[in-house]
């Protein structure tokens, strides 16, 4: 019996701010009141404080949860993004003794994918580790019997709340009271959920680190140590292969194999962009014209410039100008001005408004396929279903439905005023953004390059990936705000169709 069969023995800024329907730019502070009142479910809900002291197994079952069989298994691949190894199955599948081989070969925002070698597959990382729990060379990976494996299921669901920046420390709480008086989180023995969890923690890297070094969470500690020091070997070298200081997939980028524009300053330190190269690279610094140039935009438009000067690429400069009832042309021509006296050169000036016509086919399109809906609620319940996770009323609504709606929209009728449309995405995903973000709202103000040729505008959540893609765009900087809307880019773009970028 291996140790992990052992029973136990012991103690244990962004655009978030909404004008009508849609996201504007605001500050990025409002996050902070938004975590006392979030109530997380499935994709984070809190596991029940379960009671494991006696057997469950139904009547007539000696085990509930039958180990799949493993054949097969060694010829199993595990294709992943290199931005975002997957280490809690890395990890599990080490502890199950299940061979895995190793591909980060897919694209950026790509789902974990697990290629057997009769041709089938499994895609997300929830699916290989159910796979994994009841693969394992030990059955009781995946629980005792069937509600321990209950149990281990809802934990698998919790564990991504870790990553979420804002409620890292919330999670950390819980689990450190659940903690208390247990060594594992399922039952008397290791389970995939104490592995899910551990890699989940491991994953975060630095900060994580230090909160392991103070006294603030001992059981949560108590608990990450007993496992960290049972499989030594083994799951550190993952770690230390896929997570940096910052967290997966963070580590500093390999050295280049083709030879980089040198920078001007040799003492500067160098940075990096994921899977560039020379001559292929095309930025953009996307201002709204609704203001003067500020610090921020000197920052994002001299991080291009330095980019794009690095890898002998191109540079674009694109208006996003999706908000008629703010912009104007004198700020457009002031921004240009500006731009030029920082001495940055560019190779085009775009404008969202450009392709208003494609993203106006697209949102059809996406309507059609029953990825998005038309939504009448008010904004201040609408805002309050996003923050708790209840799906709209309207989410259901009929194909048809949702094209007549939208051709109110279209018109500017008092009927379309009243709407807006909305991604059908996960309205339980502890991620906010996820959780069916707008995708077009009316004004019937006039917009500075169009008039008022048009009574809707796209959002900058649903204009921002599809122009990207369109332009040819390989790497968006974004600002480390940004980086809870990375997940909602890369899912638009894959609702679309449109293949990712990197940010």
């Amino acid at each position: 019996m291996t140790s992990a069969a052992k029973s136990e023995t012991s103690d244990s800024e962004n655009r978030t701010p909404e004008w009508g329907h849609g996201y504007m730019p605001g500050p990025a502070g409002c996050r902070s009141c938004v975590w006392h009142t979030v109530v997380v479910r499935p994709a984070g809900r809190r596991p029940a404080l379960e009671n494991t002291t006696g057997s469950a197994r139904p009547h007539g079952s000696s085990q509930q949860v039958p180990a799949v069989s493993r054949k097969g298994s060694m010829e199993a691949k595990l294709a992943f993004s290199q931005d975002s190894p997957p280490i809690s199955i890395i990890c599990a599948a080490k502890v199950a003794g299940i061979p895995l081989s190793i591909d980060p070969s897919l694209a950026a925002g790509s789902v974990p994918t697990l290629q057997f070698g009769s041709g089938e597959s499994l895609h997300g990382v929830n699916p290989i580790l159910h796979f994994i729990a009841r693969g394992a060379s030990f059955s009781s990976f995946s629980g005792q019997n069937a509600i321990e494996f209950g149990h281990a299921v809802e934990w698998l669901e919790y564990a991504p709340i870790f990553l979420s920046g804002s409620e890292f420390e919330n999670a950390c709480s819980f689990v450190d009271g659940y903690l208390a008086f247990r060594t594992f989180l399922v039952g008397h023995g290791l389970t995939i959920a104490d592995i899910a969890v551990w890699s989940n923690l491991a994953g975060i890297g630095q900060r994580w680190e230090s909160l392991r070094k103070s006294k603030k969470y001992q059981n949560l500690v108590r608990w990450f140590n007993s496992i960290d020091a049972e499989y030594t070997d083994t799951l550190n070298k993952i770690v230390a292969a896929y997570v940096g200081k910052r967290g997966i997939g963070k580590s500093p980028a390999p050295s280049f194999k083709e030879k980089v524009h040198d920078s001007k300053d040799p003492s500067a330190p160098e940075v990096d962009l994921p899977g560039a190269k020379v001559g292929q690279v095309c930025g953009r610094f996307a201002p709204e014209p609704s203001g003067y140039l500020h610090i921020g935009h000197a920052k994002a438009a001299l991080l291009n410039k330095y980019f794009a000067e690095r890898y002998q690429g191109r540079l674009i400069v694109r208006f996003d100008d999706t908000n008629p009832s703010k912009e104007s042309s004198e700020f457009v021509e002031n921004l240009l001005k500006d731009i030029e006296t920082l001495g940055i050169k560019y190779d085009a000036v775009t404008y969202t408004s450009d392709y208003f016509p494609k993203l106006m086919e697209m949102a059809e399109s996406l309507i059609k396929q029953g990825k998005a809906y038309i939504d009448d609620a008010a904004k201040e319940q609408m805002r309050k279903e996003r923050m708790d996770g209840i799906e709209s009323r309207c989410r259901n609504s009929t194909v048809e439905k949702n094209l007549s709606l939208w051709k109110e929209m279209v018109n500017g009728t008092e009927r379309g005023m009243q709407c807006c449309v909305r991604g059908k995405l996960d309205m339980q995903d502890p991620n906010k953004s996820l959780r069916d973000p707008v995708y077009y709202r009316c004004n019937t103000d006039p917009h500075h390059r169009v008039g008022s040729k048009y009574k809707v505008y796209p959002t900058y959540d649903f204009a921002c990936p599809f122009v990207d893609a369109l332009e040819g765009v390989t790497h968006a900087l974004r600002s480390s705000e940004y980086h809870d809307r990375n997940a909602q880019y890369y899912r638009i773009l894959q609702d679309m169709g449109l293949r990712s970028r990197n940010l």
